[in-house]
């Protein structure tokens, strides 16, 4: 006898969503609180141990490794738990690590890689839980919000570099304020999530393909492989800004601390006034024209940023710099969520090839400075920027899988837009 038809379950309330937008909002904000609070500090934790450029590159090759272990994980988990149980119990785990870290760096260098492995690890997880629940709020909306979501993120690094520039100056100590930013996201972050939107909510299930199909088949997908690569390059280039424009402003301009960790809030500030303002253009022209005009602009940034002759300058590439990688991401994420049915395991997917940049990154970049200076290192940026932009097409919203990513609302212009590109062979 076949199998009755699958049911959708009952779509939530505007409330629900509302809440779900709140939480999610949450969520964005104390990750990308956490990871500023301790990018803020690297300079003084470097300075305490006496880390060269490639030294410092293998510890912060930690958090990626951690991110990356966790990552392949996180599809199936989500699927399992939820987002909201994976959230918050990454939440729970990253408290453990910026708590291990805070203690550990003073000890030498074991104990922080392993403080900031479980950082890395927790991050991975929290990142595609949170992205994937952002995606489902997005469908909900009817609208683009997913980089304002990622604002969220940005915003929280604003508020966590700018702290950690006041902590600086005041001369208050890498343990106290990292023991400080646990505690807060260790209590705030699993009270937000209470609210997130059910993730089957709306979606079609599909008990017969289930996680793992959705969590393993996404790596044989050329689509969902090519947006992974897209990620990695923007990835890549937000991951350098995070990691190495406060030292390479410190050294390469000879400022002091406190300017140096300024225009790592710049940089942080740029990427998320970027990405508040972008959904009205990825609305109105769609999101091949605006991550490709986006990553010309990032190239140009970060060439005026490492040549420039005097530190205004500097400071004006840096906003340039931020700007530019401010969408890559989201909407990488976002079309990896196009068909709800096998968000999880895309998203996980394109996380992980994305992450690779943050393995890749703080090492070659370190190796590149003990040669170039740390300043001249960072031209490796505007090359992973014109391969985004060369492969930025892939993106848009398939021909075939539109229906699904616009389902239960109707398509934006720049969809249509896309769209129509598509099936012209654009």
């Amino acid at each position: 006898m076949p199998s009755a038809p699958a049911t959708p379950l009952a779509a939530p309330s505007p409330d629900d969503v509302r809440g779900g937008v709140r939480g999610t909002y949450i969520a964005f904000i104390g990750c990308g609180f956490a990871f500023a609070s301790w990018a803020s500090r690297i300079p003084q934790v470097r300075d305490h141990l006496h880390l060269s450029p490639a030294q410092l590159g293998l510890v912060l090759l930690s958090i990626a490794a951690g991110s990356l272990v966790a990552l392949p994980l996180a599809g199936p988990v989500v699927h399992r738990l939820g987002s909201r149980r994976t959230v918050a119990g990454m939440a729970v785990l990253l408290t453990a690590g910026l708590t291990t870290v805070a203690f550990g760096y003073l000890g030498g260098l074991l104990p922080l890689v392993i403080g900031l492995f479980f950082l890395g690890f927790a991050c991975g997880a929290w990142d595609v839980a949170m992205n994937v629940q952002g995606a489902l709020v997005e469908r909900h909306l009817g609208r683009s919000i997913m980089s304002r979501f990622h604002a969220g993120y940005s915003l929280g690094t604003v508020a966590g570099a700018l702290i950690g520039a006041v902590m600086v100056a005041l001369h208050v100590p890498v343990t106290v304020h990292l023991l400080l930013v646990a505690a807060a996201i260790g209590l705030v972050v699993p009270w937000g999530t209470r609210t997130f939107v059910h993730d089957g909510a709306g979606v079609e299930e599909h008990p017969e393909e289930g996680g793992r199909r959705s969590a393993l088949a996404a790596w044989r997908e050329p689509r969902t492989l090519l947006i992974g690569v897209f990620v990695l390059a923007f990835a890549f280039a937000e991951g350098t800004g995070n990691d190495w424009v406060g030292v390479a402003t410190i050294d390469g301009y000879g400022v002091p601390a406190a300017v140096g960790t300024l225009d790592f809030a710049v940089f942080l500030s740029a990427m998320t006034l970027g990405r508040w303002f972008g959904p009205a253009l990825l609305d109105r022209y769609g999101r091949v024209p605006v991550v490709r005009a986006l990553a010309v602009l990032g190239i140009a940034g970060t060439l005026l940023f490492v040549f420039a002759p005097m530190t205004p300058l500097a400071f004006a590439g840096t906003v340039l710099w931020g700007v530019g990688v401010s969408l890559g991401f989201p909407v990488g994420m976002s079309a990896g969520a196009d068909e709800p049915r096998y968000a999880a395991g895309r998203v996980s997917v394109i996380a992980s090839i994305g992450y690779c940049a943050f393995l890749a990154g703080p090492p070659s970049v370190g190796f590149l400075a003990d040669h170039v200076t740390v300043l001249r290192a960072l031209t490796a940026v505007a090359v992973l920027l014109g391969i985004a932009a060369l492969i930025a097409a892939v993106v848009a919203p398939p021909n075939e899988s539109a229906p699904a990513a616009t389902a239960g609302r109707p398509a934006t212009a720049g969809e249509r837009a896309e769209s129509r590109d598509t099936r012209r062979g654009a």
